[in-house]
């Protein structure tokens, strides 16, 4: 039988024990990676009335799962596990730039047709990896330092305007970041084009957080009464360098 939520301030007595943590880790770990490699590099784009081509990166349709998970991870859990999946996938992306280098650089076998497209889609991967590295770190600490500090301050009122106001500040951070840095310079990018999808990026990304909001509110309801708890980040380190070891 489910438990009503028992309010914790981290900082107050021993860790509770979690049930779902992990999984949500991996779903979060999961998306972030599927979302840069295979939808970052690719523009698209819709008609808007008028006949007017709006671009956008197709990993937008995916990657703002990411976000709203790690709401979840930062109203559930608190900001120090949060911290801890944030850092668990930046080490991800960096396996995954080593594993597309070594790949792309391993020679093919004769007659295989294939290693010319492989190096367009992975061949810049390096630079698309630490630019959605930086992005990533800069965008999901302030997203969830933002979001840990508004629930303290309206005491645990009004998710929705946490959830949005986070993502409006992470999301900005990640889309000025990345972009620029993965695409500025390159063939098929030029700089309109570009702002054009950082824009569109911020924009539809927080447009997706504001739609999502009943899923998040069901989601989070759930894990909180199944984990019985509810953390307020009262006495948390907020560095991002911090020890995640910590007490409540």
């Amino acid at each position: 039988m489910d438990e009503t939520p028992q309010r914790i301030e981290t900082g107050r007595g021993p860790p509770p024990a979690f049930r779902y943590y992990d999984l949500i880790m991996a779903a979060f770990v999961a998306i972030l990676l599927l979302s840069n490699i295979i939808g970052a590099s690719k523009p698209s784009y819709v008609t808007l009335p008028g006949g007017m081509e709006w671009s956008f990166g197709a990993g937008v349709l995916f990657f703002p799962i990411s976000y709203i998970i790690g709401d979840v991870l930062t109203e559930v859990y608190g900001y120090a596990r949060a911290r801890r999946v944030i850092w668990t996938g930046f080490a991800a992306l960096a396996f995954m730039a080593v594993m597309a280098w070594i790949v792309v650089a391993l020679p093919p076998a004769e007659g295989w047709p294939g290693q010319e497209a492989y190096e367009f889609v992975f061949g810049n991967s390096w630079r698309i990896v630490i630019a959605s590295m930086v992005a990533f770190w800069a965008g999901e600490f302030a997203n969830s330092f933002v979001l840990a500090k508004m629930k303290v301050w309206t005491a645990g009122k009004a998710l929705w305007a946490r959830t949005i106001g986070s993502t409006v500040v992470g999301q900005g951070l990640d889309s000025l970041i990345f972009y620029p840095l993965a695409f500025w310079g390159l063939a098929g990018w030029p700089v309109e084009l570009l702002w054009q999808v950082v824009l569109s990026q911020w924009l539809i990304k927080a447009a997706w957080e504001a739609l999502l909001t009943p899923v998040t509110y069901l989601v989070v309801g759930a894990l909180k009464r199944r984990e019985g708890i509810d953390i307020y980040d009262t006495g948390t380190n907020f560095s991002p360098f911090a020890g995640t070891a910590q007490r409540g």
